[in-house]
């Protein structure tokens, strides 16, 4: 939960300064947050630190059941989280809050420039075992990111939305763009190794696919997700947005999949296995290359990496994990810097499945 010197954005009537002011205080304080972050973040975020200096991540390879259908009515009855259809509707499915900005960008900018309808869904929190609190940042840095490509920074409206599923989700809109929307189910973060953490029950999506886990409750305490509710509000999502693109993570059985974060690739099996019983064909599918990016041919430069950065340095400023100074610092970081350099989507045909 946020504290009452740090309100939300989405409360506060002057929340657009108050977030621009933190962002700044963030910029100029970078390399002290660096520092304190080992003492103050806790053991996830030490982790992760740890990898970024390194050589970046790589996430462990462990195999993944078959996805549960979900076993809807066809067709599906309307759902409380359809909105006003918009131009060309895009639809993205991720596992945390700033694979888009990372994997898919400049598409992403370059969708969002030409008008389009973009609805954005974030699976998991990305919360690395340290709680809400911590999620609800990286959901403030994305908006301020969305803030960034958009143009605008008019405050955005909180809905929370109990889907037919049963499953209750929070949608955030921006009140002068409806034809965004960024939608959160935060479910618990799998780590790398996708053993979860301690703070969450060890327990993640992987797990639950895969039977290990009977259920999953999100790190807001407001669902309690088994494999068919999963499944069903994933449908419901796809369904709800009425999309004639669908783009989002490398799925597992890819070899693109090897080495990359375990949620990365339970989110894009997820989304394939699960976009036909919302009507949606491989022919209307995006799968971004996520951790393995970076073993491929630098494809961003010049002017497009310059606004690329800009876009994850706004992210950034509200992330205490990754928080970059400036542009420079954030290409330097290991991983994330080759991330930013490259965006490899793949059709269906280009997936090299096993």
């Amino acid at each position: 939960m946020r504290t009452d010197d740090d309100p939300s954005p989405d409360t506060a009537p002057d929340a657009p300064a108050v977030d621009r002011a933190r962002r700044a205080r963030l910029t100029r304080r970078g390399l002290l947050i660096g520092g304190l972050a080992v003492v103050g973040l806790g053991a996830g975020a030490l982790v992760y630190r740890n990898v970024r200096r390194s050589s970046g991540p790589v996430g462990t390879w462990v195999s993944l059941a078959p996805i549960l259908p979900a076993s809807l009515p066809s067709p599906l009855p309307p759902s409380p989280a359809v909105q006003a259809a918009g131009t060309d509707t895009a639809m993205a499915i991720w596992a945390h809050a700033d694979d888009d900005i990372i994997f898919a960008n400049p598409a992403l900018s370059e969708e969002i420039a030409a008008g389009r309808t973009v609805r954005a869904v974030f699976v998991t929190a990305g919360d690395a075992g340290k709680g809400l609190e911590y999620a609800e940042q990286r959901e403030a840095g994305i908006r301020a990111a969305y803030d960034e490509m958009r143009g605008s920074t008019a405050p955005w409206q909180e809905e929370k939305l109990t889907l037919l599923s049963g499953a209750q989700v929070t949608r955030f809109t921006p009140s002068d763009e409806p034809r965004l929307s960024l939608t959160m189910m935060r479910l618990p973060d799998g780590g790398l190794d996708a053993e979860g953490f301690v703070a969450t029950g060890n327990v993640c999506l992987t797990r639950l696919i895969n039977g290990s886990a009977a259920t999953l409750t999100s790190v807001d305490g407001s669902t309690v997700y088994d494999r068919a509710r999963l499944s069903a509000t994933i449908v419901e999502l796809l369904g709800a947005a009425q999309p004639s693109h669908v783009t989002t993570n490398i799925p597992h059985e890819s070899a693109f999949a090897r080495g990359d974060h375990p949620d990365h690739s339970a989110v894009g099996s997820l989304v394939r296995a699960l976009a036909p019983e919302a009507g949606i064909g491989p022919e209307a599918m995006s799968y971004y290359v996520g951790y393995p990016s970076q073993n491929e041919p630098t494809n961003v430069d010049g002017a497009v990496l310059d606004t690329k950065v800009r876009i994850y340095e706004t992210y950034a400023a509200d992330d205490p994990v990754v928080t970059c100074a400036d542009a420079a610092a954030c290409l330097s970081q290991p991983g994330f810097g080759a991330w930013l350099r490259r965006s490899y989507p793949k059709g269906e045909s280009e997936l090299r499945l096993s």
